[in-house]
């Protein structure tokens, strides 16, 4: 006689779906800023124009962009290990998009690593061009594959969704590009305290006009991406106006706050709230699907693993966290200093 399914999930896979859409977030925030500052290094300008940006952007983003990818593996591990089935969902029918995503972090790193090794202007343009180029596609094919789960076209199984349209499909793109969006934004949001700590004031002025810029193209395109959701999502679109409501209305709060901030130079604030105005587009979006992780099909209780599982995985991403989490924040601390101090 088989034993019937769960309808509740343990509580010990609630605690590890809310670490992992911590850890989401963490990456889309931190890591998300590191390729939005790709997109501004091709849009520099000239090999001249362009060096003072070019130099800003590599001082930001250098002693961070490769650590803050543990995200991205702290995501992938703990979804494989506590949610197996949604691993073997989303793996298999959104393998054309992941593998481009994964080529394209490889790409910009090894890109970015020679850019800064070679001498040769020729040189430096091209590897500078294929770091700025993987650092559009990589957010583009996320943002893809979040649209591809959200609009409900992965099926539980191996492989039982479509391969191309389950993530080459209305919602997908614009998810993709809302993605490359948003990290645009929250870069040109970081670099404009960064400039004006390390006392370069036009450089803050530039970034704050993109910021202005990149920030109103992302809510003309969270207008856009309400039609789109109605009319190509409507079971996630219903739910948004549930629960979820009170996070997607401080996304808009926190994104029109943030507008003004820039326009009023508060450089210092406007992280937070620009951090928060996607920050809860994201939790949005989890507590829309909520309970279930892969719309329709597959809740939070099938999807989870045994509890033997669930407590072994819970005991070691609580110290593997009391580790990470303090040695990021020093690093992220101890670079938020002027050069001239770290150089001492």
């Amino acid at each position: 006689m088989l034993a019937a399914e769960p309808s509740v999930a343990d509580p010990l896979a609630t605690v590890l779906l809310v670490l992992t859409w911590a850890g989401v977030s963490a990456y889309v925030l931190l890591a998300g800023a590191d390729f939005g500052g790709g997109l501004w290094d091709l849009l520099a300008g000239g090999s001249r124009r362009g060096a003072r940006q070019r130099a800003l952007i590599e001082h930001s983003v250098g002693p961070v962009w490769e650590a803050n990818h543990v995200w991205l593996i702290f995501v992938l591990v703990l979804v494989w290990t506590a949610f197996p089935p949604l691993f073997a969902a989303v793996s298999s029918t959104l393998y054309i998009p992941l593998t481009l995503v994964a080529l394209g972090v490889i790409a910009r790193g090894s890109a970015f690593a020679f850019r800064k090794a070679v001498t040769e202007l020729w040189q430096r343009r091209l590897f500078g061009a294929a770091f700025a180029f993987s650092s559009v596609i990589t957010p583009f094919f996320l943002g893809a594959v979040g649209g591809a789960i959200a609009s409900g076209r992965v099926p539980p199984g191996i492989a039982a969704g479509d391969v191309v349209t389950s993530w080459w499909n209305p919602t997908s793109v614009l998810a993709g590009a809302f993605t490359v969006g948003a990290c645009a934004y929250l870069a040109a949001v970081y670099l404009t305290a960064d400039a004006q700590r390390e006392g370069q004031g036009e450089l803050a002025e530039a970034f704050r006009r993109r910021g202005l810029v990149s920030g109103s193209v992302v809510g003309a395109l969270a207008i856009a991406g309400i039609l789109v959701l109605r009319a190509d999502a409507p079971l996630l679109f219903g739910r948004l106006l549930g629960a979820a409501l009170p996070l997607v209305l401080t996304s808009v709060a926190a994104g029109l706050a943030s507008l003004v901030l820039l326009a009023y130079r508060r450089f210092t604030l406007v992280r937070i709230t620009a951090a928060l105005a996607v920050a809860a587009v994201l939790w949005g979006w989890g507590l829309a699907q909520y309970p279930d992780v892969l719309l329709p099909g597959l809740t939070l209780a099938q999807a989870a693993a045994p509890r033997a599982t669930l407590l072994a995985t819970v005991i070691t991403v609580a110290v593997g966290l009391a580790v990470l989490v303090p040695s990021l924040a020093w690093l992220l601390l101890l670079f938020q200093r002027p050069r001239s101090t770290l150089s001492r």
